[in-house]
């Protein structure tokens, strides 16, 4: 594998890692959200709007360990300018969270945490500012691609900052995540372990 293509690798693996923590933290908390804070945050406004007040602290709740794991995250790019650090306390957090003797409630804070240390630990791809946790901007940036290609302008438009193929990459490995979450679910006892080991292989690259 060449370096070139490591970044889209990379990209593509933290969208997985999302996607599973994401499916499992919603299953297991009864529509709860690991990675997604924009999910959480309409979801929590629904609750309160129906006096639901127990249900929107579900919600608003790890919006909180979320915001802590990207300011460590922060912090330890500050101090150490790179980012495996961050990626491997996420891996050893995930990979060991079954095991702890943690309540579901719990453990879905444990996992937004470990959302917010990948959301800040790595934002760049190639040049490219792509972010591994949500992917509503990744799919409009990935129509705007679209459209440019299907239908040039005469404008000069501004120069790209990444190519439809990582972005479309990044989307695709957020829903695989996300349907290999629910699968795991039925067929190992300890699903997070799964992303836990792609977190490694991001290390490595």
């Amino acid at each position: 594998m060449t370096i070139a293509r490591q970044p889209s690798l990379q990209a593509t693996l933290l969208t997985l890692v999302a996607g599973i923590a994401d499916a499992v933290g919603y299953i297991t908390m009864g529509g709860v959200f690991a990675a997604n804070m924009t999910g959480n945050t309409v979801l929590a406004g629904i609750a309160i709007a129906e006096a639901h007040y127990a249900d929107a602290a579900r919600h608003l709740s790890p919006l909180v360990t979320f915001f802590i794991g990207a300011m460590l995250a922060r912090l330890i790019l500050r101090l150490w300018r790179k980012p495996a650090m961050a990626i491997a306390l996420e891996a050893a957090l995930l990979a060991g969270l079954d095991f702890l003797p943690l309540g579901m409630e719990s453990k879905v804070l444990v996992i937004a945490f470990a959302m917010g240390l990948q959301a800040s630990a790595i934002t760049q791809f190639a040049g490219a500012s792509i972010s591994t946790v949500v992917v509503t901007s990744t799919l409009a940036r990935t129509a705007d691609a679209a459209l440019d290609a299907l239908l040039p302008s005469a404008v000069k438009a501004q120069p790209a900052t990444t190519t439809p193929r990582l972005l479309l990459l990044t989307w695709l490995g957020y829903l695989a995540g996300a349907i290999a979450g629910a699968l795991l679910l039925h067929v190992m006892p300890w699903p997070l372990i799964v992303p836990a080991a792609l977190l490694v292989v991001v290390m490595v690259l």
